[in-house]
């Protein structure tokens, strides 16, 4: 059973809307309600969850690994359904919050973001970012409730941000060598091991980071917690079990780094050593805090998961999570390292 803390809606009159409210309370502007907190202590999930949690990780880790690497449009239809699943998933909380955004368009420029990083560049799809929240504007501007303009802009841009934007960054991360073509300025990318295909390895490196450091995290937790990391967000979360999946995930990321440069060397010549140790440092320091975000969202909203999707893990955006913010750090540290080879 899934835990969701829910109030009723009241109408003017004070009673509760449904098939039952008043005439008064179904004409009431509905407005973001302010969240209340939950109980101090939320019962952990049971161990039986385990089970259910490796069941799906055992199908969904080849499956993502594969489509990695097989690469073309199976990777770009793939991202674009996790994104738009993510995104109607976070377009629900709000919705649960009382806002009503503008789903249909904030899903379609959502796709036409991941699409347009595809085609073009990250440049362009900001580009689109840009025109995304005026067309949401002057879209709203039709709606007949005024009173709910600032919550329904800004809910749907921050939905096609959060999601969209930041996961579009997972096709150019894998089709990388494009993106530091764009930024080299015609100097031979070969020289530094960037070869077309090294965005595999770099993918499914920032991906066995953050998902070490969320397992490492999970057992840790549960084996040594004590002190609490964000006892107002999420109370399961230790210090102890961050420090867990922060080694693990570390870890995990050399154990990677050296698996391709025993069997496709020339896959990782363009990550040295040095520099997999630190970025396996900050991208699972960033997968932290994008579960901490996640999980800030979900408290106000007051529902547990954000879906039902992947049994043992919740929904979609309750996996994805760490990388959304994960796959735009290792983006851009890998365009920095690439300049300062280069250069």
């Amino acid at each position: 059973a899934r835990l969701l803390y829910a109030r009723p809606v009241t109408g003017e009159a004070g009673e509760i809307e449904g098939d039952g409210g008043s005439a008064a309370g179904a004409e009431a502007p509905v407005h973001p309600r302010p969240s209340t907190p939950l109980p101090e202590r939320v019962k952990r999930k049971p161990m039986g969850d385990l089970a259910s949690r490796l069941l799906t990780a055992s199908i969904l880790v080849p499956l993502v690994l594969y489509i990695v690497i097989i690469g073309g449009y199976p990777y770009l239809a793939a991202v674009l359904i996790f994104g738009l699943l993510a995104q109607r998933e976070f377009y629900q909380l709000i919705e649960g919050k009382g806002a009503r955004p503008l789903t249909g368009a904030g899903l379609a420029f959502g796709a036409a973001v991941i699409g347009v990083a595809w085609l073009s560049s990250e440049y362009h799809a900001m580009l689109l970012m840009t025109a995304s929240l005026l067309v949401l504007m002057v879209a709203q501007l039709g709606k007949a409730r005024i009173q709910e303009a600032l919550a329904s802009i800004s809910g749907t841009f921050f939905g096609v941000f959060y999601v969209a934007w930041l996961l579009s960054h997972a096709v150019l991360l894998r089709f990388f060598y494009r993106s530091a073509e764009a930024h080299s300025s015609g100097e031979p990318l070969a020289s530094i091991g960037l070869v077309p295909e090294s965005g595999i390895f770099l993918t499914i490196y920032c991906l066995v980071a953050v998902v070490l450091c969320d397992a490492g995290a999970y057992f840790a937790g549960r084996s040594w917690g004590r002190h609490k990391l964000a006892p107002e967000i999420s109370p399961n979360k230790s210090i102890e079990g961050a420090v867990g999946g922060i080694v693990l995930g570390t870890l995990g990321g050399l154990v990677t780094k050296a698996t391709f440069d025993f069997f496709w060397p020339e896959l990782s010549a363009c990550l040295p050593w040095r520099a997999a140790f630190v970025f396996g440092l900050v991208l699972c320091a960033v997968g932290i805090i994008g579960d901490l975000v996640e999980s800030l969202l979900k408290r106000d909203a007051e529902v547990k998961d954000t879906g039902a999707l992947l049994p043992g893990m919740g929904g979609v955006l309750d996996r994805i999570d760490a990388p959304l913010l994960a796959f735009p750090a290792m983006y851009y540290m890998m365009l920095a390292l690439v300049w300062l080879r280069l250069g």
